[in-house]
């Protein structure tokens, strides 16, 4: 009878199944996921936090409401179950810890421009200490504004990770606008907003007053967009308005 010249290999071929078995067991073999894929990074917007309360630390007192540390000691009271309920999944208080924060620096933010406003008449601000304070203040509306973006746009950066397209429902990105077949020649495949997006919108908004590359399709966000841009107009003219009665 003639022998099987396949006897050896077919023997070999439950090892060969069993050592590749075991390899992506071990996670030797990657697989290469798409950005869209991955998680949206935390610690930008964290960072932000850190940011206002620093910022509302080097205001004059003449424009703080209460205890200098009463808004930096809260924000960081917040902060951390904030963080501890997104490791948890506690998708709904996570939800309205950041409501809460982000609502508690844009009360402290308007107040401090109220103030801003209520001691422009008597000069009691020297113009160097006055041209420090609306810059922090300016700064300090862009982070605020871009936070609220942030947190709303298509539901928060939670709801916006678990779909699978651009993840933004109110604003329209340039990303969004190029054609499928395209995207990967521009590097945008798999593209979707984080927080340095939101950031950069805010931002624009601030410095020619309405917006600019991404526009805004919800009504919610031209609402947010229309109190940002007066509070920044309101400090670029009091500005204005000093520096004329100076001369």
């Amino acid at each position: 009878m003639r022998p099987n010249c396949w006897s050896p290999v077919v023997g070999l071929l439950p090892g060969i199944r069993s050592s590749l078995g075991s390899c992506y067991k071990r996670g030797t073999v990657k697989i290469d996921k798409r950005h869209i894929d991955q998680p949206e990074p935390r610690w930008q917007a964290l960072l932000a936090f850190v940011a206002v309360a620093a910022i509302y630390l080097a205001l004059p007192r003449s424009l703080i409401i209460g205890p200098t540390w009463l808004l930096p000691t809260l924000i960081s009271v917040l902060l951390v179950p904030t963080v501890v309920s997104h490791r948890l999944g506690k998708l709904k208080l996570n939800r309205i810890l950041g409501f809460a924060i982000s609502s508690l620096i844009t009360v402290a933010l308007i107040a401090s421009v109220v103030l801003l406003v209520h001691s422009l008449p008597s000069h009691r601000e020297p113009p160097l200490q006055l041209l420090f304070s609306a810059a922090l203040l300016w700064l300090t509306n862009v982070i605020v504004f871009a936070l609220w973006y942030w947190r709303i746009d298509g539901g928060g950066p939670t709801r916006r990770q678990e779909r699978d397209d651009f993840g933004s429902e109110s604003f329209l990105f340039p990303q969004m606008q190029i054609p499928s077949g395209e995207r990967r020649q521009f590097s945008c495949s798999g593209w979707r907003p984080h927080f340095v997006d939101y950031l950069f919108i805010a931002f624009t908004q601030s410095s020619t007053f309405g917006p600019t590359d991404a526009p805004l399709l919800a009504r919610w966000a031209k609402i947010l967009a229309m109190i940002q841009v007066f509070i920044s107009l309101s400090i670029v003219v009091l500005l204005i308005s000093r520096a004329v009665g100076a001369l």
